[in-house]
């Protein structure tokens, strides 16, 4: 496995773009590959980060996701001439039967995601980021949530999640003006996690999604589901099924393996039964 994800695979060369997937033992590592375009997006590679998202979702063997990009930036957001028509229709943005990547329908994904972003960030590349469950930022990062620019509003969740986690004023500050904001206004706003030199910013995340993925993995989407459930629906909510989710969690392997470990003083290992 290579140790930066420039150097895992080919840069892409084509007009389309592609999503790369590989494999980091329980984590589905995958990257946007358009970096002669910053990383716009295209149908085709909404469709197969769809796909990717699926396939975390439904491989046993997989925990995590980290989603990365090549090149110096994430993603400059949309290629709109490829998405004017299929915007026009009304269409969706991926294949319905697929997971999608910013989590504003079903089929929903229970496994985490960890998110790397560097240079420019703007539309999509947002909205993606803040449906993962962490974010690491390189400290070159130029985020803008600039649809009012092109005559569009973002659907992908950015009137949601910048508000909740930014506050009204700032969520309305950012998409009414469409203007730049950096890493540390980002970080202040709680959009990211952590900022980090865009040297180290894939490693640092990759280093996070292992830490997850040593965790017990029924455990770790039950925290998943409690907190998605608390912001969609209420506190109440979630502490409702507090007790029901804790005594499944209790009844499992993971949870006998647990405390096995702990009497025994060594590290769990955890089979996600």
């Amino acid at each position: 496995m290579p140790a930066h994800h420039d150097t895992a695979l080919p840069l892409e060369q084509n007009s389309e773009g592609r999503i790369d997937v590989f494999e980091d033992g329980p984590i589905l590592i995958m990257r946007i590959n358009r970096p002669a375009k910053r990383n716009g997006f295209t149908p085709e590679m909404s469709a197969q980060l769809a796909a990717a998202y699926t396939l975390l979702e439904q491989s046993a063997h997989l925990h995590v996701g980290l989603l990365c990009a090549a090149g110096d930036h994430f993603t400059g957001g949309l290629d709109l001439p490829r998405w004017a028509e299929l915007m026009q229709r009304g269409e969706s943005m991926t294949p319905t039967h697929l997971i999608d990547p910013f989590d504003l329908r079903e089929p929903r994904r229970l496994k985490p995601v960890v998110c790397a972003v560097q240079g420019i960030c703007y539309t999509l590349g947002i909205e993606i980021m803040l449906a993962a469950e962490v974010v690491i930022a390189a400290d070159d990062c130029r985020f803008s949530q600039l649809e009012v620019k092109r005559g569009i509003m973002p659907t992908g969740g950015a009137t949601l999640r910048i508000a909740q986690r930014a506050g009204m004023g700032n969520a309305y500050l950012a998409m009414l003006t469409g203007q730049e904001f950096d890493s540390a206004t980002a970080l202040r706003w709680g959009l990211v996690q952590e900022v980090v030199p865009a040297s180290e910013v894939f490693d640092r995340a990759l280093g996070i999604a292992r830490q997850i993925a040593q965790q017990a993995p029924l455990a770790v989407r039950e925290v998943v589901r409690s907190v998605r459930l608390a912001n969609e629906r209420g506190p109440w909510a979630a502490i409702a099924e507090f007790v029901p989710r804790q005594s499944a969690l209790a009844r499992s392997a993971d949870a006998a393996e647990g405390v096995a470990a702990f009497r025994e003083r060594r590290a769990p290992r955890f089979s996600g039964k």
